[in-house]
């Protein structure tokens, strides 16, 4: 296998190609624990696509250089039973991504953004004398893309102005900056709506050459496929090139921001139009995939109306009888990603005890089989000839690629990226453990030990508040929270699956709507209380931290936790749910778990409103840390102002971070090592000084 040289249009390349920065100093290595600056050495694993013949993989690995503060994507192909090296595609030229093979197997396209925007390419990874050829050259660049089954169409995604921007509305005040706003919802999650959306388009492919270009969305002024992760998962083709199915929410103004209501519709290339195919269910639908022989669709679904985290039925359209079947209907859990396995069967993922397992449906048989077992996350699954591969990962292995057995449940690990950086770094024992709560359930808890943990010894303890505030504390291996790195800085990590988390069951989920600050709350209290009792804690050391709606408990804890903690630290988190109410974006969000709007007086809804955290910081006494992105418009960062001024003016020690190109997350490298860095400082100056 020859690595494929790649080059712009004009055939130049850069004088210096990007520098990667995965590997360890040899202080580092000595010193052995992770770190902030170590954590961004690791690469991250992404978008496996498995041959036509069902022998090798093509996937994504991202590395970064954190002294450029940036990353870039390459290109890897591996044989599918992992006993190759893998081989490295692409070089730093530029970032790639969405690889997808030919029909034929001779040929893998993809996103690279080398040649100044982002367009596909395409490589013969098996022909050491051809360069990568450029296929489009689409204005403004593409986002996504797939290829017909025939290879003769292709679909891909772009921003569309439909809106007039404010230029044209007044050409003659050219220097005039200013948002005029009439409706909802006028922003999402971290971007203002500027009349730009995402748009499909439908173009010809022949003699490696992509002509013509058809808007199927033209003139709609909503995003296709759908905001604000805009996946590719939510488009696919039907197996006779003919139609496209996509899932969008087709609304505009109050009536988006009030409804999750999206559908499947099935548009017709011939005849330009669309049918919708989901118009009696008011949740959301989405992610429809065809069955290869192209009789069936399989979408998710939710039937809950305004309930993001409503179960996501695994449903299925038989399209020549108009049946429907909903594959997961026996299951507590939902679906979260899924493929077709030949024409009668189906894998997804799905949650369970803080996990998530692949599975496996006989459609039409009503059957449902788990196919993976441990302490693990898959995070998807595709199929191809009756081979079955994941991404997997665990809160000690960042994602990696592993081969599915469907016969005796054994999962074989195929790439091992971050080997180099695992040989010389010492992880802490991960521990499952169930609590009893206050009410007398039992609560999974994972605690997570530093390395080299010594029973003789005493440590201060961390509480991990999840946020969602409907999402497990799984398996997860995380750039943000990762619990490996907070417990390689001498800490017992508490992590506990408090009322309202999945992959326990409906209850376990619903209790928490409209019961923010009550048994979840408790429910932290049960989980540290009983590590603090443990002759390894040092239970005059306790700290408490978390995001989202973790930071929301770290501020109700701060008022109601009498002297447990010694320090805490919230991210985002919500201060005042009445300005949360009137300034969050998506309102479907704050109607369903909030009840409602905060001026509705009926005697639940005043009940929800008033386990706000700013009603009890006449309580507060506790060092608090706060940070904030400026482009979160989920949680407005005004929100961590608020309770910031609420410490500060009470002579409570404090401290905020600011960060004016982040949102609601912290996700550029320099700018996370320094928020990593202050939240460990934070804690070691009250917990280990």
């Amino acid at each position: 296998m020859a690595l494929a040289a790649l080059s712009a249009c004009s055939g130049e390349k850069p004088d210096e190609l990007f520098q990667l920065d995965n590997q360890l100093t040899q202080e580092e290595k000595n010193r052995g624990i992770l770190t902030p600056e170590i954590l961004w050495k690791f690469g991250q694993v992404s978008d496996p696509q498995i041959s036509p013949d069902g022998s090798r993989i093509v996937y994504c690995v991202r590395h970064y250089n954190l002294s450029e503060n940036k990353g870039v994507a390459n290109l890897y192909l591996i044989s599918l039973g992992g006993e190759d090296v893998p081989v490295k595609l692409t070089d730093e030229q530029g970032s790639e991504s969405n690889p997808r093979w030919s029909a034929d197997g001779k040929a893998i396209r993809f996103i690279s953004d080398r040649s100044g925007s982002a367009q596909i390419w395409e490589i013969k990874p098996d022909d050491r004398e051809q360069e990568a050829k450029q296929l489009s050259d689409v204005s403004d660049g593409v986002k996504s893309f797939e290829f017909s089954p025939k290879g003769n169409r292709v679909l891909y995604v772009k921003n569309v102005q439909v809106g007039k921007p404010l230029t044209e509305r007044y050409p003659h005040l050219p220097k005039a900056n200013v948002r005029v706003i009439s409706d909802l919802m006028y922003r999402h999650w971290d971007t203002w709506d500027n009349g730009s959306y995402c748009h499909i388009f439908v173009s010809g492919f022949a003699y490696g050459t992509i002509v013509g270009e058809k808007d199927i969305n033209e003139g709609e002024a909503w995003d296709t496929p759908m905001a604000s992760d805009f996946s590719i998962s939510d488009v696919c083709w039907d197996a006779a090139g003919r139609y496209i199915y996509y899932a969008s929410k087709k609304m505009v103004g109050k009536e988006y921001a009030v409804s999750t209501n999206s559908d499947i519709y099935r548009y017709d290339t011939e005849t330009g139009t669309a049918e919708n195919l989901t118009e009696g269910n008011m949740g959301y639908d989405r992610h429809p995939l065809i069955s290869p022989d192209g009789l069936k669709l399989a979408w998710l679904s939710m039937a809950t109306p305004g309930y993001e985290s409503d179960k996501n039925r695994l449903m299925v359209l038989y399209l020549e009888t108009g049946q429907v079947e909903e594959v997961t209907k026996d299951t507590e859990e939902g679906a979260t990603t899924m493929c077709w396995d030949g024409n009668s069967a189906l894998y997804f993922v799905s949650g369970v005890n803080a996990t998530y397992q692949v599975y496996r449906a006989g459609i039409g048989e009503g059957t449902v089989a788990q196919v993976t077992h441990g302490a693990h996350d898959y995070t998807g699954v595709v199929a191809q000839n009756g081979v079955a591969v994941g991404r997997c990962m665990s809160m000690s292995m960042a994602p990696e690629l592993f081969l599915i057995s469907t016969t005796d449940s054994i999962s074989r690990q195929i790439t091992t990226t971050n080997k180099h950086i695992y040989d010389n770094l010492r992880f802490g024992r991960v521990e499952e453990r169930w609590i009893r709560t206050t009410d007398g359930k039992q609560m999974l808890t994972w605690i997570i030990f530093p390395p080299n943990f010594d029973p003789e010894k005493k440590y201060p303890a961390l509480l991990y508040c999840q946020g969602g505030p409907q999402s497990a504390v799984s398996q997860f291996w995380s750039w943000r929270w990762n619990m490996q790195l907070l417990a390689a800085q001498g800490y017992i990590v508490v992590a506990p699956n408090r009322r309202g988390v999945p992959t326990f069951g409906k209850a376990w989920l619903t209790q928490i709507s409209g019961d923010y600050g009550g048994q979840n709350i408790q429910d932290y209290y049960s989980a540290i209380d009983a590590l603090k009792t443990e002759s390894y804690v040092d239970a005059a050391k306790l700290g408490a931290l978390g995001a989202s709606y973790g930071g929301y408990s770290v501020y109700y804890l701060a008022g109601t936790h009498n002297n447990r903690f010694k320090a805490l630290a919230a991210h985002n988190g919500m201060f005042n749910l009445e300005s949360m109410y009137g300034a969050t974006e998506e309102t479907f969000f704050v109607n369903y778990d909030m009840g409602g709007p905060y001026w509705d007086k009926r005697p639940k809804l005043i009940g929800v409103y008033e386990k706000s955290p700013h009603k009890l910081v006449q309580r507060w006494t506790t060092p608090i840390l706060i940070s904030v992105g400026e482009h979160d418009y989920r949680v407005p960062y005004t929100e961590g102002l608020q309770a910031f001024s609420a410490a500060q003016l009470q002579g409570i020690p404090s401290k905020l971070l600011f960060f004016p190109d982040e949102t609601h997350f912290v996700s550029k490298p320099q700018n996370a090592v320094v928020w990593h860095t202050e939240l460990l400082d934070w804690f070691h100056t009250y917990l280990q000084e």
